[in-house]
C-alpha cells in the first residue's frame, strides 16, 4: 500500500508525511513543471504541465489498496474504479456510494456557472487549525481501514 498525492497546490502534504511516517508507509508527490516540491520523506514525482498531466500520472500509478487525496472528483472516480481509496483534503471520503453524486453536482454547477456566464466564483474559505484536524483524523481512519 502506498499513498499517492495530487500535491499541486495542496495544503495536507505536511500531514500526509506524518500520519505515512506513523505507519511507515511510502508516499508519492505527484505534481506538474509549475510547482516545485521538495521532500526528505516522500518521492516526489514532476511530469508536464499539459491539462490534466498529474491525474493522467497518478491514475496510472495507482494500485487497488492504495491511498489518493486529491480534491479532483473526476480523478477519485477513476482510482476508486481501481480499487483504491480516495480522500479529499477537507477529509471527505469519496467512496462508490457517493461519488456519483458528487460528479453529477458538479456537473450541474459547471453547467449553471455557464448559463449565467459567471466566470470568477467566490473560492473555497481560507484553511484553519479545525479544517487541519478533521482530515488528520480522517486520513488515518482511511490509512487503518486500507490496511486491514
Amino acid at each position: 500500500m502506498r499513498i499517492l498525492v495530487d500535491a499541486d497546490a495542496c495544503p495536507v502534504v505536511s500531514i500526509v508525511e506524518k500520519t505515512a511516517k506513523k505507519y511507515e508507509l511510502p508516499v508519492i508527490l505527484l505534481c506538474d513543471t509549475n510547482h516545485v516540491l521538495y521532500s526528505e520523506y516522500s518521492e516526489v514525482i514532476t511530469v508536464g504541465a499539459g491539462a490534466d498531466a498529474v491525474d493522467f500520472k497518478l491514475v496510472s500509478l495507482c494500485q487497488r489498496g492504495d491511498v489518493v487525496v486529491t480534491q479532483d472528483y473526476g480523478v477519485a472516480a477513476m482510482v476508486l474504479g481501481k480499487g483504491a481509496y480516495a480522500i479529499h483534503q477537507s477529509g471527505k471520503w469519496y467512496t462508490n456510494d457517493n461519488i456519483d453524486q458528487m460528479l453529477m453536482e458538479r456537473h450541474l454547477a459547471k453547467k449553471a456557472r455557464r448559463s449565467s456566464r459567471k466566470n470568477h466564483l467566490k473560492g473555497p474559505a481560507k484553511r484553519n487549525g479545525e479544517d487541519d484536524q478533521r482530515f488528520e483524523e480522517s486520513f488515518e481512519q482511511i490509512i487503518r481501514k486500507a490496511l486491514n
